[in-house]
This record gives structure tokens, C-alpha cells and sequence, in this order.
């Protein structure tokens, strides 16, 4: 809760609370065991005491009161530091995701109102899936009390079902199989009044992963009824992960339903006992996509329509622009964003561009450095990576950015992408902020060598100037050959030698021969 001043918060202000759930059994466990823990007993008890406003059976909002009704039932006292005590606490509560506050200004008055907008808590799955909410809480608690905690909420399954082999089918009934509905006539009647008395406000969707949006009545709908695969694809309904899983593979490769169809009625994509073999799926998917490129490609290369590939690339920049519109999928954190490439400054701020790269496919992703078609080499670079190495996708957007986002023509070759690539799996670079770290720590050893380098040039530059000219040790940057003074001619028309002296220089030659006499 950011309060600039605390005379702008008071016992005087009003306010109310909003909340769209009820806490079961299960999330007044999490509050007692997991969040108190971190948040402290007085932030959870503020929680409850917000809670508690709005009667449990029901859902919306409470009355218009003012703030002294919350400093009352807490015990704080109505002056500063019960202000400031009531600030900290609520602001512990918004770190964990339990409380949204909201300041309400009230039109033709100084007047503001606040909103406390209630969260539900997490459910364990959630929440040992948040790797700073366990951290912060193994820090409070200690790891062997995290994993105690973590089995407290989980029924363990009977030892026989755990340990056995089992066909499972699902024999569950829908609901047009035992319900009719009358759909001749349309009850505007009933229609108008449940609108009338609807809620304002509707809950906020939480945020999804970019799908190709494929429901399971248009796969059903489209598939074979001979197909020995029918019944596996059957099983599928009400599998909520396999239908995200297959749409995220779809959005990736920009598979239809009748691709999506096709894909699923080939032979080993399910195992024997109707499990969906994603790995598979996905290399299948792949290869339907290079086809489909293929064969694009040859098109435009037969009829050489230049007006067709105008079309192609304004109908990829305006699926680019649409995309930059991805809703927020997983959170990066601020200490590892990276710059926006010179390429798509003008397209995207940094916080997009750090969303983008790290949860869009890489074959999405990439796409954006290239105003028309992504060079085929280049995609069959990341199909190996991708498919065989099987780095993560972000991984992979990192490397992109790494490589095409520098803006140096030397990076993109085969071979040192490929050599990127497998010094990231050699040293175990397996996610987002790790790949972050590896390039940061790339470019600071690049600058350094680049500063020795200049500074070898210059050293060398000085010593060659110094040593007469040597051209060759000024490219060297330092010659390895000492510096020995040249005898230069004499001049024509000087003293000839005596007699006496000519004797005594081939004396000193006879000796020097082992000659002497």
C-alpha cells in the first residue's frame, strides 16, 4: 500500500470491501500453515477481519463505513502509528497476492474512499509452484518444514493403486446424453431479469497461456469415426492439460483443426494404454510446419508475383502487431529484463519485449527480427536445438536474443549458434533467469576482451614507433625481435685505408678462422 501521507489515510476516510469467493476448509488451512508463516499473525488477522465484513454465504460487496470500524476490531490506536502499523501489515498481505487496495477519488470533493479487493488464497499445487512464494517461505521456516507442510495437504493414494498398471477409461456421462433442452423459443423475459440483477462487477479472468483457442467439440466433430485413434481421442474430454498442451502446439506451428485432426489420427502418437505422446506429436507438428513453408516458398519462387509476397509479409506484420497484445503468462522480473534490439525499439517497450521473449515459441519469436520470411537455415538451426538439444523455449528466445538482437553480422553463422547452444547445455542453463545471467556474463567477458585488445594496439603502436618503423611489429602489436641498430653506408668520398690497417683487418680475420698465426 503506497501512502505518500498518512493524513490521506485516516480513521476518517471510508471504505469497503469487495471479494467474488468463499474460503473452504482447504484455504483456511493454507492461511493458518503457509501464509501466516510469512506474512505474520496480525496480517492474517487483518485478513480475516476484512473477510468477515461480507457474510459468508455470499459474495460482493460491504457497506460504505469508515476506516475507525477497522482500527476498532484490530485494537490499533487512531493516530500515526496505527496508521502506519495498519499500512505495513496490508502492504504484506498485497506481496503475497491476498490483497488489492484502491484509492477512489469522489468528483467535486477532496474526499477519497478505499477498496479492499480480496484475494483467494493459492491452492498447494499453486502455490509450490510459485518458486518466490516457497523460497520465501523456506527462508521463514526452514526446507525440511516446507516439505512437511507441503505432504500435510495431499491424501496419499492406496498402496495397490500406486503400485499397478491400470486401464483407466472415462465412463463419464455429459450432459446432452441425459438432458433435453427446449431451444425452439428464446425466454428474453428471464434473460432481461437475470441481467438486472447480474453484478456489477464480474470476476477478472485469470491470465492463460496463448492458445490456438481448439475446443474439444471441434476436434470430436472433425475426427474419423473409423479411426482406431477415436477412442484415445475420446478420453480427451474433460482433460483440461491435454487440450492446453495440444493448443499450445497448435498456436506454435499455426496448425488448424484439421491439421490438429490429422496429426492425432497417425499411427504411435498415442501409447498403448491411450496416453497422448506429446514429444511425438510436437516433432510431427514440426515437420508438417517445414512442409507447409516449403511449399510456400516454391509458389512464390514459381509464379514470382512480387504483389503475392507484399500480401504474405503485410499479413505476418499485422499477426506480429496483434501478438504484441499477448496477455501476461509468466511474470519477468525486473533485475532480469534485457534491452530492446534495435530492430523492434520502434514495435515494443522493454516490458513487452522481455513478456514476448519469455513466453512466446521460439518460432513466433523469431519471426519478429525479420520484416518478411525467416531464412530457412536459420529455422532449421533452432529446429535442432529445439527438437534434439530440447532446450526450454525461453532458453531459446534468450538465445535468439543473444544472437540476432546484438546487431554483430559475425554472430549469425551455423556454428556459432550451434556453439552457443551446447555451451548452455553443458553448463546446465535450463531456465529464463539463468540464460539471462549466461549472455550478461557473455558480454562482459566480449567487453573486456575488447578493451585488452585495444589496449594490446595501442602498446604495440607506441613500441613500433619507438624501434624505427617496424610495420610488422606495429601489426603484432608488440615485436618479439630486439631492437639492433642498422649500419648505415658511408658516404662516397671518404678516408681510404693505410696500408697498416688493411694488415691488421686480415690478421684479425685469419684468426677469427682459427687461422692465427
Amino acid at each position: 500500500m503506497r501512502i505518500g501521507n498518512l493524513h490521506q489515510f485516516t480513521e476518517h476516510h471510508r471504505y469497503y470491501i469487495f471479494r467474488d469467493y468463499s474460503l473452504s476448509a482447504v484455504d483456511r488451512k493454507m492461511l493458518g500453515l503457509i501464509y501466516q508463516p510469512m506474512i505474520g499473525a496480525f496480517a492474517a488477522g487483518l485478513y480475516q477481519q476484512l473477510y468477515q465484513q461480507v457474510a459468508d454465504d455470499r459474495v460482493g460487496y460491504s457497506p460504505l463505513e469508515p476506516q475507525r470500524k477497522l482500527f476498532l476490531g484490530l485494537g490499533l490506536d487512531m493516530n500515526e502509528k496505527g496508521r502506519q502499523e495498519l499500512v505495513v501489515h496490508a502492504s504484506r498481505l498485497e506481496a503475497v497476492g491476498l490483497l488489492q487496495v484502491s484509492r477512489l477519488g469522489v468528483e467535486d470533493s477532496d474526499d477519497v474512499i478505499y477498496e479492499y479487493e480480496l484475494v483467494k488464497p493459492l491452492t498447494p499445487d499453486e502455490f509450490f509452484g510459485s518458486p518466490h512464494l516457497t523460497l520465501l517461505l523456506r527462508d521463514k521456516v526452514g526446507k525440511h518444514s516446507v516439505i512437511a507442510l507441503r505432504e500435510s495437504f495431499y491424501a496419499k493414494e492406496a498402496d495397490e493403486l500406486a503400485g499397478a498398471e491400470l486401464q483407466k477409461e472415462n465412463i463419464t456421462v455429459p450432459f446432452y446424453e441425459l438432458f433435453r433442452l427446449n431451444t425452439q423459443g428464446i425466454d428474453l423475459e428471464l434473460e432481461q431479469a437475470l441481467t438486472e440483477v447480474a453484478p456489477t462487477r464480474q470476476a477478472q479472468p485469470k491470465p492463460q497461456f496463448e492458445t490456438a483457442g481448439i475446443q474439444y467439440g471441434e476436434i470430436i466433430m472433425r475426427f474419423p469415426r473409423n479411426s482406431t485413434n477415436r477412442r484415445h481421442v475420446e478420453r480427451l474430454r474433460g482433460d483440461e492439460e491435454q487440450l492446453a498442451q495440444l493448443n499450445y502446439v497448435a498456436y506454435k506451428y499455426g496448425l488448424t483443426v484439421v491439421d490438429l485432426c490429422r496429426l492425432l489420427d497417425e499411427d504411435h502418437v498415442f501409447t498403448s494404454s491411450g496416453e497422448l505422446i506429446m514429444d511425438e506429436l510436437q516433432l510431427r507438428a514440426n515437420q508438417m510446419y517445414h512442409q507447409d513453408r516449403k511449399r510456400n516458398d516454391e509458389r512464390l519462387r514459381i509464379y514470382g508475383r512480387t504483389s503475392a509476397a507484399q500480401d504474405s509479409i503485410d499479413k505476418d506484420t499485422t499477426e506480429d502487431s496483434s501478438n504484441d497484445d499477448m496477455p501476461e503468462e509468466v511474470a519477468v522480473q525486473i533485475e532480469f529484463y534485457m534491452e530492446v534490439p534495435t530492430q523492434l525499439a520502434a514495435r515494443c517497450d522493454i516490458h513487452q519485449y522481455n513478456m514476448l521473449m519469455r513466453n512466446e515459441p521460439h518460432t513466433r519469436f523469431i519471426a519478429r527480427f525479420f520484416p518478411g520470411a525467416v531464412p530457412e537455415w536459420i529455422i532449421r538451426v533452432f529446429e535442432i536445438i529445439d527438437l534434439n538439444y530440447r532446450l526450454q523455449g525461453s532458453v531459446i528466445n534468450v538465445l535468439i536474443h543473444y544472437v540476432l538482437g546484438l546487431n554483430d553480422a559475425q554472430r549469425v553463422t551455423k556454428t556459432y549458434i550451434d556453439a552457443v547452444a551446447s555451451n548452455m547445455l553443458m553448463k546446465q542453463i535450463d531456465s529464463f533467469e539463468k540464460a539471462v545471467s549466461y549472455v550478461r556474463e557473455q558480454v562482459k567477458l566480449e567487453q573486456d576482451k575488447e578493451r585488452r585488445r585495444e589496449s594490446g594496439t595501442t602498446v604495440g603502436t607506441s613500441n613500433a614507433s619507438k624501434g624505427g618503423g617496424n610495420a610488422r611489429g606495429a601489426r603484432a602489436g608488440t615485436s618479439r625481435k630486439p631492437s639492433i641498430s642498422i649500419i648505415q653506408n658511408s658516404p662516397s668520398g671518404g678516408t681510404a685505408l693505410s696500408q697498416e690497417e688493411m694488415e691488421e683487418i686480415r690478421r684479425m680475420a685469419r684468426k677469427l678462422d682459427g687461422q692465427s698465426t
